[in-house]
């Protein structure tokens, strides 16, 4: 597998990801955090792109599997501001992942992507919604840490934070 900056070529298969993403969810106890909202809109994605922050995983085939939104800098996310029972352990500086998703065509792509993520900022955050067991898994399998509860934009339903830090980069 490779990850590459998403173009505006690979548009409509980061969608079909996406929609095959919801579906997931829905069918694996997490039908609230996509669905119902039929998130993300194709205008983020798009403007993700442009800004640099899309990325797409491809298969060793060359196939676009995954899909995810990469960025790192100094307070990057509004939404990490404000942290409920817990607490960021890392500087405020770090990288944050959005939006992850695959199409199921292959293991280990969700994986694959935060290792690339980590290996280019040791302070990395994520968010998911507390229904998401499938990822609030893998995020520990690969090694984050719940740090607590944060809020978002698009809806009401709080967001599980996690943090994984190389305590050496800190």
């Amino acid at each position: 597998m490779k990850i590459r900056n998403s173009t505006n070529n690979d548009l409509t298969r980061i969608m079909e990801i996406y929609a095959y993403a919801r579906k997931f969810m829905a069918e694996h106890g997490n039908p609230n955090q996509w669905g119902p909202t039929n998130w993300p809109p194709e205008w983020l994605i798009k403007e993700d792109i442009e800004k640099g922050c899309s990325y797409v995983c491809e298969s060793d085939k060359g196939s676009v599997i995954g899909t995810f939104f990469f960025n790192q800098g100094k307070e990057i996310e509004p939404n990490y501001i404000d942290i409920e029972d817990g607490n960021w352990t890392g500087s405020s500086t770090y990288g944050v992942v959005h939006r992850i998703a695959s199409d199921g065509s292959e293991r280990g792509v969700g994986s694959f992507c935060l290792k690339w993520a980590f290996d280019k900022c040791k302070n990395l955050r994520i968010d998911t919604h507390g229904d998401n067991k499938v990822m609030q898994n893998m995020l520990k399998k690969n090694g984050f840490v719940h740090r607590g509860t944060i809020h978002v934009d698009e809806d009401d339903n709080p967001r599980m934070a996690f943090e994984k830090m190389d305590q050496s980069a800190n």
